[in-house]
């Protein structure tokens, strides 16, 4: 290994698997040639989020209007495992869980090292070794009550998250600077991984998170060339779904579908951070003030906008379109999985109706509803000519039925601060009320807070939205966290809800909070 490069992280058991000379050095590599570019890319971000704070609004980029008017270009096509993607399961690398989606009838099962998984060193290198023993197939887990899990005959393909280029992982240190977490995350799968996937028919697929726009789908574009040259993969054979998950992606799908058409898996609709975004750029214009989270859905006209122009957009190009998260977990009380199914099944309906070719969910007990809904292996024949989507309507926040609510607001107060300690604890998906919780919405939650403070937004039942009603929820809400996380907890809430100007992620200050935590 390269002197100049640091191990920080705890050692732990079969670590030196992953964490090879030449599996490190190839990391390396790719951050020694992309770390220029992805900190240029994040200095763009931020004059981007300037531009907005001083009144700017995105639109359609006029110097890209001609590969948008282009009828010719197209992606790839489908690759060996993606060409049925009508319902996928998401969830972290933990073993058991990792075990469960593999099995659960989903025919994808994301990995996710982003917003359900917390970025302990540990979750990190055991997620990678539970990758590689998925694939070689001796992938296990005893519970403490004896109970067993190993895969079945028939198991979902694979598709792994990195996290987001605005990450790094401060237990990978080059001449003094922390490595990037994306290019930690997909480096060590694919030098692991990408041979064994290939040998088994199918190939290192990945989930891009948080991208902003098309230059940024560029630079992954030129780290899948570099690293398939490097390790003597066939061009092509990585493939990638975006999530357009940010505000202003969604007006560059196009751009983004042809950045990667070679490496190209089609789109998501990764509605939590989508919203989150809406709210972080525009939070402080009155118009764009969001009710309850619960009345914020997928039919109101400006998220009704983005997914018909995600569709659209994707099968103009021969891509896939991949519905949003079904985040209910089911219950054991008879009555309320009832009532949640019904949710489910309606909201899938919805978008097979809408012409997506497959769905999320984030518990295997969703898994037949969501199949029920989506009868065909994809609708890419379904053009959507019908669909015409303006930049207005796309930023049409003010056309969002609802009110807020003292109960949408101890809701919010409730679920940061609850999943605040899960990540601190080392958990990134976190059972909350009913929901299966992660960074994306704890960042909706945190997010809403601050933008009905920043308003003084009226409430349904009287009064306000202020400071101190908002501290009298959050010390009522600490109670129910532990007394040793107390404090972080309500620092990190402070920090990432009440500042005059919150940071662009949360996970960011929090992981400072993480590291702190994990060395006391």
């Amino acid at each position: 290994m390269p002197s100049r490069v640091q191990l920080t992280g705890p050692r732990g058991e079969r670590f030196e698997e992953v964490l090879t000379p030449e599996a490190i050095e190839f990391v390396v590599r790719l951050d020694d040639r992309f770390a220029g570019r992805r900190a240029e890319l994040l200095a763009a971000r931020r004059e981007r989020r300037e531009f907005f704070a001083e009144g700017g609004l995105p639109d359609f980029l006029p110097e890209t209007r001609a590969i948008r008017e282009d009828p010719t270009w197209r992606v790839a096509p489908p690759a060996p495992g993606l060409r049925d993607r009508r319902v996928e399961i998401t969830g972290p690398p933990e073993r058991k869980m990792a075990i469960n989606a593999l099995n659960s009838g989903a025919k994808v099962w994301m990995a996710d090292f982003e917003d359900a998984t917390a970025p302990t060193w540990s979750n990190i290198v055991t997620g990678q070794l539970n990758l590689i023993d998925a694939i070689e197939r001796r992938i296990d887990f005893t519970a403490e009550g004896g109970k067993h899990y190993a895969l079945g005959e028939e198991v979902a393909t694979i598709v792994v998250r990195p996290r987001g280029w605005h990450l790094v992982d401060k237990h990978v240190v080059v001449e003094g600077r922390p490595i990037s977490a994306s290019l930690l995350d997909f480096g060590l799968y694919l030098f692991h991984c990408g041979q064994r996937q290939i040998e088994r028919g199918h190939g290192p697929y990945f989930y891009l998170p948080k991208l902003e726009n098309h230059l940024e789908a560029r630079l992954w574009n030129d780290v899948f060339t570099y690293a398939q040259r490097e390790l003597g993969i066939p061009q092509g054979t990585i493939r990638a779904t975006v999530l357009i998950e940010t505000s202003t992606a969604a007006f560059e799908m196009e751009e983004i579908l042809y950045e990667l058409r070679e490496h190209s898996a089609g789109l998501n609709a990764g509605r939590w951070d989508y919203i989150f975004s809406v709210i972080k750029n525009f939070g402080h214009r009155p118009e764009f003030v969001l009710p309850d989270r619960g009345q914020v859905s997928m039919t109101v006209p400006f998220m009704r906008a983005y997914t018909e122009l995600l569709v659209r957009t994707c099968h103009q190009r021969g891509a896939h379109a991949i519905g949003g998260m079904a985040a209910f977990i089911p219950s054991r009380d008879a009555e309320s999985n009832t009532v949640v199914l019904e949710k489910v099944r309606e909201d899938k309906e919805r978008e097979a109706g809408d012409g997506f070719d497959g769905s999320w969910v984030a518990h295997p007990g969703l898994v037949p509803v969501c199949a029920a809904a989506f009868t065909q292996p994809d609708q890419l024949d379904r053009q959507r000519p019908d669909v015409t989507v303006t930049a207005t309507e796309l930023l049409a926040v003010d056309h969002t039925p609802g009110r807020v609510t003292e109960a949408g607001l101890r809701g919010n107060i409730s679920v940061a601060a609850q999943y605040f300690q899960a990540w601190l604890d080392g958990t990134g998906a976190a059972s909350i009320g009913g929901l299966m919780e992660d960074a994306a919405t704890a960042e909706i939650a945190r997010c809403q807070v601050w933008q009905w403070l920043y308003h003084i937004t009226p409430l349904a039942e009287g009064g306000m939205v202020s400071e101190e009603l908002v501290q009298a929820m959050l010390d009522k809400e600490l109670l129910e966290i532990r007394p040793e996380r107390r404090d972080a907890v309500r620092a990190l809430f402070t920090a990432n809800a009440l500042a005059e100007r919150p940071p662009s992620f949360f996970t960011t200050t929090a992981y400072a909070a993480h590291l702190a935590v994990r060395a006391s």
